[in-house]
């Protein structure tokens, strides 16, 4: 029996009551000079999210994954103006002239199965239709571009409901919420919002404000709680202890937490500006180590970032032990967590992954998913405690999108209806994934990541990059982690929420077929 998606039908009054849409009614009314009731109506129209007619031929098209599928590929295509690395990796015949749901069909004209999300950014896949409720936003003249200083009513929805969902509250839960808000002195509750563009500038803002405690940001503020003593920053290593594991972003001083800039690192650190000490996964002698030599004397332990499932790492996943030790000492010296979610946000039953492992982040990046590709728009939610943020300190123009933030609501809207289903079809998802590891033991060293993020470990470089080039070959969007000396090659997935049990199902299917081959 296939696996049933719930049904979710909204309007935009479903989400954001009569009152806001009346006024937003008004206002197209005067502007466009049409019928302010004939715009209402329309607005109370429910919209179907994903009707299950799209359900039935999507799946009824997986038979045709590689094949041709237009008869108008893409003849001269253009070169772009792409930087040499980026024109190394580009795959035009993979490039989309058009998709919808888990398919896209590339400039080759051929069907490909999005089995990687679009590297982690459409958990919705592509067409969505519950974003038919944009278009509608669109009609009512509802703007997208507004500024910081004039967040519209949207956005300011939006960030109510992530800090609802953030912090477990029910629905319609206000007096929980308004409590929740007047928290101001607790580094373990979340309840501040800062809307970005994009994952990196979210955890950029994570370190400004952690920094803040030891540097003044402006030179008119107050000298911070800790000025005069050497912050030290602690994230993930690679399992020999370097730095490369971790990934938080492509600004400056996040990717020196990777080892970048070396040189300027040095010199930072020379200059007792700050220090970054690595800890290996899942090691909980580092963290004691750590403790033990930098939360005394002229230094003191600042932040602890990390991911949960580390993507650029093989897809390691942290156990909830560690992370829990690592939390139970940050709490005990006054040290600020910073999970970074934008891997693994909106894959995970309660929205957040944290909290099916129990944390109480200060911080949490998120992104990617939530938008569901529409538009690139993270969040940083961190607790007011640490809310010392200058308006100029985090700054991003078009953070602030309405039709982004609408996004971000019909996403959350379904992905909340549909957890059980989810979650039973990622648990589903990474057993099959086991079963097809442990079918081939010779080159199959194990299975980390998790669920729809379910990451399969080769025993050898040779055979992984076989494996990928043989399953891409049949349409399947599916690539190798490859480039690190010290971590296996690892093939990486990341099925879409929509995926359903025939997809699944469709995608082992192959994968073993293949696999048989390259090994008989």
């Amino acid at each position: 029996m296939k696996n049933q998606f719930i049904k979710v039908e909204r309007s935009l009054t479903d989400l954001f009551g009569d009152a806001y849409i009346r006024s937003a009614c008004a206002g197209c009314a005067f502007l466009a000079d049409k019928d302010p009731d004939a715009l209402f109506a329309a607005a109370a129209e429910k919209t179907d999210f994903y009707p299950e007619a799209i359900q039935d031929r999507l799946t009824g098209m997986l038979a045709k994954v590689g094949k041709q599928v237009i008869d108008a590929p893409v003849k001269n295509t253009s070169t772009g103006a792409g930087t040499v690395k980026f024109n190394e990796a580009l795959n035009v015949n993979a490039a989309p002239v058009s998709a919808g749901g888990y398919y896209r069909v590339g400039e080759d004209g051929r069907l490909y199965l999005t089995t990687k999300s679009e590297h982690y950014h459409t958990p919705m896949g592509h067409s969505f239709p519950g974003y038919g409720l944009l278009d509608k936003a669109r009609e009512l003249n509802i703007p997208n571009a507004t500024h910081n200083n004039t967040r519209g009513y949207i956005t300011r929805r939006l960030e109510e409901e992530l800090i609802r969902t953030a912090n477990g509250l029910e629905r319609g839960d206000q007096k929980g919420l308004e409590s929740v808000m007047a928290i101001t002195d607790d580094l373990k509750v979340l309840n501040r919002v800062i809307n970005l563009e994009t994952g990196s500038l979210a955890v950029e803002a994570a370190l400004k404000m952690i920094l803040a405690r030891f540097y003044r940001i402006q030179p008119e503020v107050d000298k911070p709680k800790y000025h005069g003593r050497i912050p030290v920053i602690l994230c993930m290593a690679n399992d020999d202890g370097g730095p490369s594991a971790n990934y938080h972003g492509t600004t400056t001083l996040t990717q020196m937490l990777r080892g970048m800039w070396p040189e300027v690192y040095a010199g930072m650190e020379a200059a007792k500006q700050w220090k970054v000490v690595h800890i290996r996964p899942n090691n909980k002698d580092d963290l004691d180590n750590a403790f033990a030599e930098y939360d005394k004397g002229d230094y003191k332990i600042a932040g602890f970032f990390h991911e949960i499932i580390m993507m650029n790492y093989g897809g390691r996943r942290l156990t909830t032990e560690f992370l829990q030790h690592a939390y139970k000492l940050c709490e005990a010296n006054d040290v600020a967590t910073v999970c970074d979610e934008i891997q693994s946000c909106m894959w995970a039953s309660e929205l957040y992954l944290f909290r099916e492992y129990g944390l109480t982040p200060t911080f949490v990046a998120i992104g990617k998913g939530f938008p569901g590709g529409e538009y690139p728009a993270s969040r940083i939610l961190f607790s007011a405690a640490m809310d010392s943020m200058p308006q100029f300190g985090a700054l991003v123009t078009n953070g602030q999108e309405e039709l982004a933030a609408l996004a971000y609501l019909v996403t959350m809207e379904w992905a909340q209806a549909n957890a059980a289903v989810t979650k039973e079809l990622g648990a589903y998802f990474e057993q099959r994934v086991r079963e097809f590891a442990a079918a081939y033991p010779e080159v199959i060293a194990g299975v980390d990541g998790w669920s729809h993020m379910s990451t399969i470990q080769f025993s050898d470089l040779e055979t992984a990059k076989s494996f990928v080039r043989e399953i891409s070959g049949r349409g399947m969007d599916i690539s190798a982690q490859t480039y690190k000396a010290d971590c296996p090659p690892v093939v990486l997935t990341k099925l879409p929420l929509i995926a359903d049990r025939a997809m699944i199902d469709f995608l082992m299917d192959q994968m073993n077929e293949v696999m048989s081959a390259l090994t008989s």
